[in-house]
């Protein structure tokens, strides 16, 4: 495996910055620290994603995943033209453009938003100028609609252009029929963001469960936009209700091909490190005491290789309990 297409396949590409930060340090920095840091952090994952090479995995049903732009996108093909589920980053648009191209020579004509953040949602302007019509959650519309920033990450995303602003959005639920599939969006409430849904391909039994599912990695919770961790472990509980040992699930980043099996352990995980954290905070710690007693040590051999380190990890945990 290549590094770019790891830097891909592990979804936000901030290894890099992670690593170099680290090293120039001699330690651990915080997470705020370590984006000041790196404060062409976004350029950074633009730039990797416009040379990632986009791979594909055939599922079930003319399903397909995109892996290589951003987030997991999931595509399905047939008389209706192309279906996608979250659009990636539009400096990938040429290889998404050729990938695509070679799916089907269908048009796109749906785009549905798993939640706001740019590495699933920034390509919605060139694919909405092509005429798709992209739907998404209402606070996803909200946040792409006007100057959003993202604390953690010390940035100011601008407005979309208009083309790529969700026109048809839902506060709860909503259904399609598309390709032989009968798609079912729901809405979270709180959880990785405050406006994440999932998206079922019913008669393929494939869910894409968006950035509420981070698969062997620790996740990202966006606090700045509604997001928890008591929301990302309802979403993890209401993401194994809607699937059985047969259900493909999508997860946001990282091993794009998933399973109820894998789901469970990330749920598991969340539930654990939480408890621990609270505990911590019940005894009066501070958030840098809670990071010091390492309340994920048992977990991070598995889940803490990314940027998403275990300190990192433990303070999003820490905001929120």
């Amino acid at each position: 495996m290549t590094s770019e297409h790891m830097l891909s396949r592990r979804g936000f590409c901030l290894c890099c910055m992670g690593a170099a930060s680290f090293a120039a340090t001699g330690g651990w920095m915080s997470p705020r620290e370590a984006y000041a840091e790196a404060r062409g952090l976004v350029s950074l994952i633009k730039d990797s994603a416009a040379k990632s090479v986009i791979a594909t995995h055939k599922l079930r049903n003319d399903i397909t995943i995109l892996e290589g732009s951003g987030g997991n996108v999931a595509v399905s093909a047939g008389k209706d033209g192309l279906v996608m589920v979250d659009a990636g980053i539009s400096v990938s648009r040429p290889q998404m453009t050729q990938t695509l191209s070679a799916l089907s020579s269908e048009p796109v004509t749906h785009l549905i938003n798993t939640h706001w953040h740019f590495d699933h949602a920034d390509g919605n302007a060139w694919i909405g100028e092509g005429g798709a019509k992209i739907i998404a959650h209402e606070n996803t519309r909200k946040y792409l609609s006007q100057v959003q920033r993202v604390e953690d990450w010390d940035y100011n995303f601008v407005p979309l252009e208009r083309s790529g602003v969700p026109k048809h959005v839902f506060s709860k639920e909503h259904s399609l029929k598309l390709n032989g599939q009968s798609l079912a969006m729901k809405h979270y409430g709180p959880a990785h963001t405050d406006g994440d849904i999932s998206v079922m391909f019913g008669e393929a039994d494939v869910l894409h469960v968006g950035d509420t599912y981070w698969n062997g990695i620790y996740p990202f919770i966006d606090y700045s936009t509604g997001g928890s961790i008591d929301g990302m472990i309802a979403a993890s509980d209401a993401n194994l209700a809607a699937s059985t040992g047969k259900t493909i699930i999508i997860p946001g980043h990282g091993n794009p091909v998933s399973n109820r099996a894998e789901l469970q352990e990330f749920r598991d995980m969340l539930v654990s490190i939480r408890e621990n954290v609270a505990a911590l905070k019940r005894q009066g710690r501070s958030r840098d005491e809670a990071v010091a007693a390492k309340p994920t040590a048992s977990f991070d051999a598995k889940w803490g290789n990314f940027v998403i380190d275990p300190g990192f990890f433990t303070r999003l945990v820490y905001a929120g309990v």
